[in-house]
């Protein structure tokens, strides 16, 4: 039975998987001009050969989720440098490439997605927040004392 039913995916079954339209407009997707978000929260994940992390953030991405995952790194990071779990504020580009309402209407009725678009999140910018009072003064801290002291 399992030959049966991978020969229907290979002969394009519209039941198994995306009709064959439909996938390649979504591998040929064009992204627009990117926007920049700013965000709060944490790394899950780090991926260093790959240069991409997985984050959580408090406020929603445009998209709606929390969970961003795979979010490409600009090789000029230094991502060793990047930690699991403290806090972080994010700047990213969001790139959006708009779906065909024919696609959009295949996702809701065939799959059960609400899905309008494809994104794409580039990591900008990321500054350690200093959350807990415990940890070491930063530098920026630091170089205020010296100026009360003068």
């Amino acid at each position: 039975m399992g030959r049966a039913k991978g020969a229907k995916i290979e002969g394009g079954s519209q039941e198994e998987g995306l009709p064959k339209w439909a996938e390649e407009e979504i591998k040929s997707a064009q992204f627009g001009k990117p926007e920049t978000i700013a965000r709060t929260g944490y790394i899950l994940d780090i991926y260093e050969g790959e240069f991409k992390v997985d984050i959580q953030v408090y406020e929603p991405v445009p998209d709606g989720r929390t969970i961003v995952e795979g979010l490409d790194v600009p090789k000029s990071m230094k991502i060793s440098d990047f930690m699991k779990g403290f806090v972080y504020d994010f700047k990213v580009r969001v790139f959006t490439a708009p779906l065909s309402d024919k696609v959009v209407d295949l996702l809701k009725t065939k799959f059960g997605l609400d899905m309008k678009a494809i994104y794409r999140f580039e990591l900008q910018e990321l500054q350690l927040m200093d959350v807990e009072s415990d940890l070491p003064v930063a530098s920026s801290d630091s170089s205020e004392e010296e100026g009360d002291e003068e």
